[in-house]
């Protein structure tokens, strides 16, 4: 017999009749789809589909976390962030998640363990970013993709909570696993 918690969480569903995609490329699709809300009414709801993104970084022995200080121009803002990519068609995500990390900063990770899986939009996109860490990392030498950030540095561990409250991470997705990490590592 199902509590009134769980009936409750039945009636607020909204259900996705159809979809019809109305532009795509490489990276995602716009897809307008036919949802019909709770109470029986219908409404266009515009919505995203993307590929999964890999994200990857490293802890080191004396706990700094390797970041890269980039722009977006999207947001016309620079902030720390975290090696991150899409998943190629057919490729394992730890593997992409190393690969980005290797091609973004130069350094390549030792065994990846898996962090936290996160859905930083999910009113408008399914994106899911896997975020993983190392222990240990290599330098393989200067990062193939350096016109991605102005610099990439280890970062004390323990200067990421004030970072955070800066507003110098900007990205959700990024300020969590950092803050996680500062937890698992630093208490």
């Amino acid at each position: 017999m199902a509590s009134r918690f769980d009936e409750r969480w039945l009636t607020v569903r909204w259900k996705n009749l159809r979809e019809q995609t109305v532009y795509e490329n490489r990276w995602f699709r716009v897809n307008l789809a036919d949802v019909r809300l709770p109470d029986g009414r219908h409404l266009d709801h515009y919505l995203i589909r993307l590929r999964p993104v890999a994200v990857a970084t490293a802890v080191n022995a004396a706990n700094e976390v390797l970041l890269l200080w980039r722009h977006r121009f999207i947001t016309d803002a620079w902030g720390w962030e975290l090696a991150a990519g899409v998943v190629e068609d057919g490729e394992d995500i730890a593997d992409a998640a190393a690969r980005e990390m290797e091609e973004e900063t130069g350094w390549r990770p030792g065994p990846l363990r898996h962090l936290l899986s996160v859905e930083p939009s999910n009113g408008l996109t399914d994106a899911r970013h896997h975020i993983y860490w190392a222990e240990e990392a290599s330098y393989v030498g200067h990062p193939e993709d350096d016109f991605e950030s102005d610099r990439r540095e280890w970062v004390p561990l323990k200067a990421v909570p004030d970072l955070v409250a800066r507003g110098e991470v900007p990205a959700a997705n990024m300020a969590a696993a950092l803050l996680l990490l500062h937890h698992i590592r630093l208490g």
